[in-house]
């Protein structure tokens, strides 16, 4: 009699042989069944549009492995050209190639036997993706006729189908727009996506937990540049991450920046059109409504964030600037208008710096005004009606050190549904040295401020797109103003800056008499000055009256400079030049109006 450990070998290899003779056997004869139902799935569930081809497929029913070998999922130029005819066509085709697609742990028999299938993991090596996008007139028109959903695509094949994790890296993805036979391309590299718990059944379209029957899914983008075609700027960030599970969205180092130098951007366009220069460390937004951004394209989130860059924005009066109509475009009135619906709670801005710089037409300097270490929050960014009728008004409440150095707080509030574009804003400035404005004072007009202390300003401004009046209080003292050469060597010109110290402008407010001068602002808009230029030149009209110069004192500080002309021989010429510097600061003259 054989000892018993020999038994127990022989049945061990009976046992693997039969397995191996198992294993063998499915996978010769079922490998025909499993591609047909491959070819069948992909047919019912893409109306035939697509279809699936590969080299090779490898089936171990032992393991529960299945490798398709350069497979690729193709649009069938038949079919689509015969939607097109029927108008049934969609704007977007997709081409997916694959050098390998591997599933793991497949239950081959419980599909077969139940229908059900269950997959532990998928890994698709280095995947290309290419869309192409071909606008259709008819799909403008929404269709009345329900969808057919993915799972009444598969159910006549599969009950179910589960996956527990789908790994895609190296991704290459490239959109192709076509317009007019024209093609332009975009392209980005290196996407790595991960995707978890994937489940397709009669349910899981209505589950509210799952992001297009996933739990969770992430999405890595690395650096990336891109130029805009027929444009002179240019965008990139170093990284874009996609959390639905956690519904956010993160840019990290994101430009918007034109691809040239300041001088070559205005020697280019010819025109003095702002330039736009944006920086943050980050962007992001929590609490997105991913589903809606992809099917309807509406930005929906609980926040977004601006934290650590700057705004940049520049002029350059060298060149000619078209005169536009400016009215109805207001920052709130372009958002009323956005065909994208926007929805976000909050908008939080974190140390922004926004600086706004001009070179002179006739100085050839650049003066600079800046707000830096901007930070505050935007409530109700919104254009959505419904949202509207319950709160009409876009809120912002910002702090900034203006030219780093006094401590500025402006509160606004937008009507969105209003029809001449109302708002309101008010604020109010601690105390600074008014020096400090020489950055943009002196390159643009050739005067500085030779001393003078602010000790606060407060205003309460309200406006449309026709007027902004209100109250407007500027508390100062010291204040001194040099009239420089016109040569730019700052020599002071003594006389004329006398004149304007002496009978223009009051040194305090209150003045020498101890009369606290209020600014009743009542503006009237050019029709061709921006928002902003708008804002600027209603507080303008402040200031000139906090100093002392109503229009009819103004007029008789005129009349004032003409008896010094009589009177000092060595003045020849200073009304002329009084009053090119009034025009200059104060833009009194019609017909030198920025447009």
């Amino acid at each position: 009699m054989k000892p018993v450990w020999k038994w127990v070998i022989s049945i061990v290899v009976l046992i693997v042989v039969a397995l191996g003779v198992a294993t063998w056997y499915f996978s010769r004869n079922w490998k025909p069944i499993l591609e047909e139902k491959l070819r069948e799935v992909v047919k019912n569930s893409t109306d035939s549009l697509y279809q699936l081809s590969y080299d090779e497929l490898d089936l171990n029913v032992a393991l529960g492995n299945v490798t398709l070998k350069n497979a690729a999922l193709i649009p069938d130029t038949n079919v689509y050209g015969q939607l097109e005819r029927q108008n049934k066509a969609p704007d977007n085709v997709y081409e997916i190639r694959l050098s390998a697609l591997k599933i793991k742990r497949f239950g081959i028999i419980n599909m077969l036997t139940n229908r059900k299938l269950s997959v532990k993991s998928v890994t698709l090596e280095s995947p290309t993706v290419h869309l192409t996008n071909t606008y259709h007139a008819y799909n403008d028109t929404l269709s009345t006729a329900p969808k057919k959903s993915l799972y009444a695509s598969l159910k006549d094949v599969l009950s179910s189908v589960n996956v527990d994790q789908i790994a895609m890296d190296n991704v290459s993805f490239t959109y192709s727009k076509v317009h007019d036979g024209k093609t332009k391309d975009f392209s980005i590299k290196d996407v790595k996506i991960n995707i978890h718990d994937v489940l397709i059944d009669e349910n899981s379209q209505a589950d509210s937990s799952r992001f297009y029957f996933t739990k969770k899914m992430e999405v890595v983008v690395p650096g990336f540049t891109h130029k805009f075609p027929d444009s002179l700027y240019m965008v990139k960030f170093d990284a874009l991450k996609i959390n639905t599970e956690e519904r956010n969205i993160l840019l990290t180092n994101l430009d918007y920046k034109p691809v040239m130098s300041k001088a070559a951007y205005f020697k280019k366009i010819g025109l003095n059109k702002t330039m736009a220069d944006l920086h943050f460390d980050t962007l992001s937004l929590e609490g997105l409504n991913l589903r809606e951004l992809i099917d309807h394209q509406q930005v929906l989130a609980a926040s977004a964030l601006l934290k650590n860059g700057h705004a940049k924005l520049y002029n350059d009066k060298r060149y000619k600037k078209s005169p536009r109509n400016q009215i109805g475009q207001a920052p709130h009135q372009k958002l009323q208008r956005l065909k994208t619906i926007i929805n976000l709670d909050s908008v939080f801005v974190e140390n922004i710096d926004v600086v706004y710089g001009e070179m002179s037409g006739k100085y050839h300097r650049e003066g600079v005004i800046s707000f830096d270490k901007a930070s505050g929050i935007l409530t109700n960014v919104t254009n959505d009606s419904s949202r509207l009728a319950k709160d009409k008004y876009l809120r912002a409440d910002l702090r900034s050190k203006i030219m780093n150095s006094g401590n500025l707080h402006a509160t606004f509030a937008f009507d969105m549904l209003s029809k001449n574009g109302a708002y309101s804003y008010s604020g109010d400035l601690k105390p600074m040295q008014a020096p400090a404005f020489n950055k943009i004072l002196t390159p643009l007009l050739n005067v500085a401020i030779g001393s003078g202390n602010i000790r606060s300003v407060r205003f309460n401004m309200q406006g449309t797109d026709y007027r902004s009046w209100g109250d407007f209080r500027f508390n100062y003292d010291n204040l001194k103003v040099n009239l420089l050469d016109q040569d730019g060597e700052h020599k002071k010109k003594k006389v004329l800056s006398f004149l304007v110290n002496q009978l223009v402008i009051n040194d305090s407010n209150p003045d020498a008499n101890e009369v606290y001068h209020v600014g009743k602002v009542n503006h009237k808009r050019v029709p061709e000055h921006t928002f902003f230029k708008n804002l600027w030149q209603s507080l303008l009209d402040g200031i000139k009256q906090t100093a002392g110069i109503s229009p009819e004192r103004e007029q008789r500080l005129m009349g004032s400079a003409e008896s010094a002309k009589r009177t000092l021989e060595e003045t020849k010429g200073t009304v002329k030049k009084t009053k090119g510097f009034f025009n200059r600061m104060f833009k009194k003259d019609d017909k030198k109006k920025d447009k």
